[in-house]
């Protein structure tokens, strides 16, 4: 009966440290906390990271806030609140250029899902003359989408009216409702969208170089905390190359963050268009040249006055180290 009794005793000690040892890997984990702007219906590929592990793996305790929009993101980032964004990096850029501590690392969402949503009365480009379209904020995509379309189609900025909406779901009912003619939105909405709406122009095809989101943090933050910041990137990268393998898991994602239906179509539509047109890239790369387009982009809208030195607010050797780390 001696070698029986050893092994329950066994068993019952490795039962009873199992606990302690999952307490002090818990305890050693170093925070990080990271904002999004307003989740939407592709919310599971940003959001992926806090899933399965990922952020442990790399050491981290995770915390992700959602932010409104990306204005209130940077202020908390440059106020120390938060350690990284995922956000416009035309607000970053316009950030760097007024002299605050800001580091792009890499471009997760090099792909552009919105597009000018219009109703039935608008058959054509030419045909928004005199009408109102809903944009967002100064230097925006839907902004800088709208600018970009103007321009190609030679139709002068004086004579469309423009409303700062708010976020996409705003500006859909907007159109919807008929408070405005046209409106740039995420193609997602065309999946719940009434027969009277239509995509008139799909934002890839004339933002081909933009940038929709990129990480971003602080100088700061990397003086004191690269070792987690590399942690941070390798995590996002494993993350995304989960997402974009595994459909059904990201789609029950998004529909858990954005508090959907099982009947609402928006994930499941969001989900296909952003892997059929290459939308995330997994790898999280930083394409300085399409960093540089987005810049000119917005010194021709008047939104910065002169161009800066993109090196001094970006940071290669982060996103570097993390690819070594990610996928082990």
């Amino acid at each position: 009966m001696r070698l029986p009794t050893i092994y329950l005793l066994a068993l019952l000690a490795a039962a009873l440290a199992a606990p302690a040892q999952a307490q002090s890997q818990t305890k050693d984990l170093k925070p990080w906390r990271h904002a999004v702007i307003e989740p939407k219906g592709d919310a599971g590929f940003s959001l992926m990271v806090s899933r399965h592990g990922f952020a442990e793996k790399q050491g981290l305790k995770l915390e992700i806030l959602n932010f409104k929009n990306g204005a209130t993101a940077h202020k908390a980032l440059l106020a120390g609140e938060i350690d990284s964004i995922e956000s416009s990096p035309g607000a970053a850029i316009l950030a760097g250029a007024h002299g605050a501590d800001i580091k792009i690392l890499g471009c997760d969402w090099p792909g552009v899902p919105h597009g000018l949503m219009v109703r039935s009365t608008i058959k054509k480009v030419e045909d928004l003359k005199g009408k109102t379209v809903a944009v967002a904020a100064p230097g925006s995509l839907p902004n800088l989408l709208i600018n970009a379309l103007l321009e190609k189609y030679k139709i002068p900025a004086s004579e469309v009216s423009f409303a700062n909406l708010g976020g996409d779901l705003e500006r859909y009912k907007a159109v919807v409702a008929g408070v405005a003619d046209a409106g740039v939105v995420a193609a997602e909405f065309m999946s719940i969208a009434p027969d009277d709406i239509k995509m008139l122009v799909a934002g890839r095809d004339i933002l081909p170089n933009y940038l929709r989101v990129c990480l971003t943090t602080t100088g700061k933050t990397l003086a004191n905390r690269r070792a987690e910041a590399i942690g941070f990137m390798a995590a996002e990268m494993d993350a995304l190359r989960f997402a974009v393998s595994h459909r059904d898991d990201t789609i029950a994602l998004t529909r858990e963050i954005i508090e959907s239906k099982p009947d609402d179509p928006r994930a499941a539509y969001a989900y296909d268009d952003t892997i059929k047109y290459g939308m995330v890239d997994a790898a999280i790369g930083l394409p300085m040249d399409k960093l540089q387009w987005l810049q000119d982009q917005l010194v021709k809208a008047g939104n910065l006055k002169t161009p800066i030195d993109l090196a001094k607010i970006t940071d290669p050797e982060i996103r570097a180290e993390a690819a070594k780390r990610a996928g082990k």
